[in-house]
């Protein structure tokens, strides 16, 4: 037994198949099938209010609007000619420039890794003081450890050791 009260036919003429889950074009507002709901599926004549796409050009990535009947290779081209800023130096921009002052070492980083105590630009590898032989570090620290009072605390009370050199 049919119910025709539920459910709609589909709107293309070689389909009409009853449907109880029907679907609605957005572009055209007909009801089709799950078969025919496609704009090509069903030739919707409202489709191109829908299909919206905005060229990107090639060498900038910029998008490039067009007008509703103007060739898009065209508008990409005259874009190309005239408008884009596309800059070929860009291209050729080279990523790992920082390189490691260790001697003997060729690696280069991405990013700058600075010694805190010497200054100095070294490789993952070769960060730390001790790993590049760091002539500021062993200064630093006796200099630290002779000109600075050391405060520590032990069970709440404080002591103050002092050295003298």
């Amino acid at each position: 037994m049919e119910l025709p009260g539920l459910g709609q036919h589909c709107s293309e003429r070689a389909c009409r198949q009853l449907d109880f889950l029907p679907l609605k074009c957005d572009a055209c507002g007909e009801v089709f099938c799950k078969d025919h709901i496609r704009y090509d599926d069903h030739k919707c004549s409202s489709a191109y209010k829908k299909n919206v796409q905005v060229p990107v050009c090639p060498l900038c990535n910029a998008p490039i609007p067009i007008q509703k009947g103007e060739v898009p290779d065209i508008v990409v081209g005259a874009h190309m000619d005239k408008n884009c800023k596309y800059n070929p130096a860009q291209q050729k921009q080279r990523i790992f420039t920082n390189k490691c002052l260790k001697p003997g070492c060729k690696r280069k980083e991405m990013m700058k890794v600075v010694c805190e105590q010497c200054g100095g630009n070294f490789c993952i590898k070769h960060r730390h003081p001790l790993d590049h032989d760091c002539k500021g570090s062993t200064q630093v620290v006796i200099s630290e450890l002779f000109c600075k009072p050391l405060v520590t605390s032990i069970n709440g009370y404080y002591f103050l050791f002092e050295f003298q050199a």
